[in-house]
């Protein structure tokens, strides 16, 4: 490599650090402000350069960056923000950007950089408008939670459900107070405008999930995955091919168990939650399809749920889902991301 270097992505500035090679000439500083422009005349510097690489944590804002290395021909090294802090050991010393951009520019060299999958544009748009329409999803559940709450108070059932006719009559004719009848009706209207919102959404997704190949096979493959959650499982996994097999796949998705132990004695295992919350709730969607009797999964289910409980069973299902998934993702090899007809 004739020039290695590293970025330290901020909202305010990048800071960065870079090693000639060639010429031994070690460089430091920022790009302030931190936005295209000012990264684009900046990378201007590699004009006509061979073999410039830069590597940077995948952490918020790190896509324009990319966008901008690749577009001035620098290789671009996007490495996995878990691994690479892990790769510091204990902490000694007090972390600083200058220390951060170091340790990314040391590894990449070394050649032992953990690295993430840098997602083609078309799959990052579909994963932006899956995570959206999760983001509104749980406002309007936290709106439903503070309306059942305020409800509550004069004593209307907590199985009443506003999001039901039914429901929203039980609302209106229930003793409220007159700050407590404001606190619904605010509710209320947050509910049906993010309902509003939530709809065409649903409709863009539905309309996505039936063009790209990975999504309609998913879809067909497997019972339960629908139109948003197929969506979010194939831009969430993206490439299977990146994993050696599905024990890796379920590592991802953050539905593994971990346990600590010492002297063969430790406390129960639960779910490491490291990967992509928005493919968990997915998968978690899509498993708790398996409590129906049509379900080819429903037998298990309903063993697991008899021996553990309902939410432990649709997790085993949702890690069922994940492995089923990257086979069939692996089967349709380059295709499997190929960008809609």
């Amino acid at each position: 490599m004739s020039i290695v270097g590293a970025f330290d992505v901020h909202r305010r500035q990048l800071t960065f650090e870079y090693l000639d090679t060639s010429s031994g000439e070690l460089r430091r500083g920022r790009v302030m402000p931190a936005d295209r422009p000012h990264l684009r005349a900046w990378l201007a510097r590699f004009a006509g350069q061979q073999d410039v690489q830069f590597a940077l944590e995948g952490c918020t804002g790190w896509r324009y960056v990319v966008e901008e290395l690749v577009a001035a021909g620098v290789i671009a090294h996007l490495a996995e923000p878990a691994d690479t802090a892990a790769l510091r050991g204990r902490k000694r010393h007090a972390k600083t950007d200058k220390t951060d951009t170091r340790h990314l520019r040391v590894h990449l060299m070394a050649g032992d950089l953990p690295e993430c999958w840098i997602p083609p544009e078309h799959v990052l748009e579909a994963r932006a408008v899956a995570r959206l329409y999760k983001d509104l999803v749980d406002e309007r559940g936290g709106w439903h939670q503070r309306v059942a709450a305020t409800l509550f108070h004069p004593g209307v059932p907590a199985a009443v459900s506003v999001a039901k006719p039914d429901g929203r009559a039980a609302a209106e004719q229930a003793f409220l107070s007159p700050a407590g009848w404001q606190a619904v009706q605010a509710g209320l209207r947050q509910i049906d405008r993010l309902t509003a919102e939530l709809e065409p959404l649903r409709q863009q997704l539905d309309m996505l999930s039936r063009r790209p190949p990975g999504c309609r096979a998913l879809r067909a493959a497997h019972f339960g995955i629908g139109a948003v959650t197929s969506v979010a499982i194939w831009a969430e996994l993206g490439d299977v091919r990146r994993f050696g097999s599905s024990d890796n796949v379920v590592r991802h998705t953050g539905l593994d168990i971990t346990v600590r132990s010492s002297d063969g004695k430790g406390p129960p295992g639960h779910l490491s939650r490291q990967g992509p919350p928005l493919l968990r709730w997915a998968l978690y969607e899509a498993a708790k399809c398996a409590a129906r009797p049509a379900a080819p999964d429903y037998g298990y289910y309903t063993a697991a749920r008899d021996d553990r409980g309902g939410g432990r069973a649709t997790l085993s299902v949702a890690r069922k889902l994940a492995r089923r998934c990257y086979h069939t993702l692996r089967e349709l090899g380059e295709d499997a991301l190929a960008p809609a007809a």
